[in-house]
């Protein structure tokens, strides 16, 4: 089978790979739609370190093609969707309800990372009845990929700040994750959602999400601005959702005294992630740091695809760009460079 891959940090190609196969718990799925995370661009530049013939993607929807001896709830020519994180859920975390990080810390994340990836004609999937969902027959596999990561990530930045009905949140970043944090925040009852972003089409799409205020961090002091639309008392809540030392700094500067940071980005870069002293009460100011993994498992993916299909949420707006699988190297290079005002690659296999 034809899978793309990082053939080592800074490269990477197609190659030609054996197809799966399927252990007694596992099932092979055959893609139908997938998106490129910037996170797949962070593992090829050497955020994970090393990896060599690695199978790139973690975000897909596709047809069950093979399901494993004692898989029950899975049968060939299911219509599912996959989990980007893929837990071990008999580990020691799972049963201390951090299945994301079984066998360690991250260790949910499996596709490529510790196995294969995605990106490939074929996909292995291990625990296959915990970690995929049947979609919807109203629920169409572009809608249905975004639950596999941007979604359940979004979401869990917006469950993680602790966000009172009514309360006011600042989400630093709208790309893919941060806009569904927006989207999130609002679901979770917010009163007020502040969008931090530059771009102007995000900022748009930030808007569509739920955000009442748009703050343009280019054009004025991100903190400033915030502190004085809640006139001076800070915000209830703060989403990091870019994976900067920057803007979680600015995450602490914009929360009040005993609410919450939720940290939601990816910080591929740098050795230490700062806290500033002073806004942080020397230590004792009550701020609560929340982090997350993207959450896995098959009642997280059901709940996100009921979200759909019951009309709370449309995913699909962020899909900017669409490649069919053989030119997924320039949708993989768009991310990248963030050209053409791309937020989200949709990769079609068939």
């Amino acid at each position: 089978m034809d899978a793309f891959v990082m053939k080592e940090i800074g490269e990477t190609g197609f190659a030609e790979k054996d197809v799966p196969e399927a252990g007694p718990t596992d099932a092979i799925v055959r893609p139908t739609k997938g998106l490129v995370c910037t996170s797949d661009v962070h593992t090829v530049h050497g955020a994970i370190g090393e990896r060599e013939n690695l199978t790139l993607g973690h975000e897909i929807v596709g047809v069950v093609e093979e399901a494993g001896d004692d898989v029950s709830e899975f049968h060939p020519g299911d219509r599912v969707a996959v989990g980007a994180i893929t837990p071990d859920w008999g580990s020691l975390a799972a049963q201390a309800n951090h299945p994301s990080q079984s066998n360690g810390a991250l260790g949910g994340w499996k596709f490529a990372n510790v196995k294969d990836g995605t990106f490939a004609e074929y996909a292995h999937v291990n625990d296959a009845d915990a970690n995929m969902a049947h979609i919807p027959d109203s629920v169409t596999d572009e809608e249905a990929v975004y639950v596999t990561d941007m979604l359940s990530t979004g979401f869990m930045g917006a469950e993680h700040a602790d966000i009172p009905v009514g309360g006011t949140v600042a989400v630093f970043a709208q790309g893919p994750v941060g806009l569904m944090a927006t989207k999130g925040a609002r679901l979770q009852g917010a009163g007020r959602v502040i969008a931090v972003e530059s771009v102007p089409s995000r900022q748009e799409l930030a808007r569509t999400y739920g955000a009442d205020d748009v703050v343009d961090f280019q054009s004025v002091d991100a903190v400033e601005r915030i502190l004085d639309l809640t006139e001076g008392e800070g915000v209830d809540a703060a989403i990091e959702a870019l994976g900067a030392s920057g803007t979680f700094e600015q995450c602490v500067e914009v929360t009040k005294a005993g609410g919450t940071i939720s940290n939601i980005g990816y910080h591929g870069e740098g050795e230490y992630v700062n806290i500033p002293r002073d806004e942080w009460g020397v230590g004792m100011a009550e701020k609560d740091i929340a982090t997350g993994l993207c959450p896995g498992g098959r009642l997280r993916l059901q709940r996100l695809l009921r979200l759909i299909e019951r009309g709370r949420v449309d995913p699909t707006h962020m899909t900017t760009h669409e490649f069919p699988f053989e030119e997924i190297d320039e949708a993989f290079r768009l991310m990248e460079t963030k050209e053409d005002d791309i937020i989200k690659p949709l990769v079609d296999f068939e």
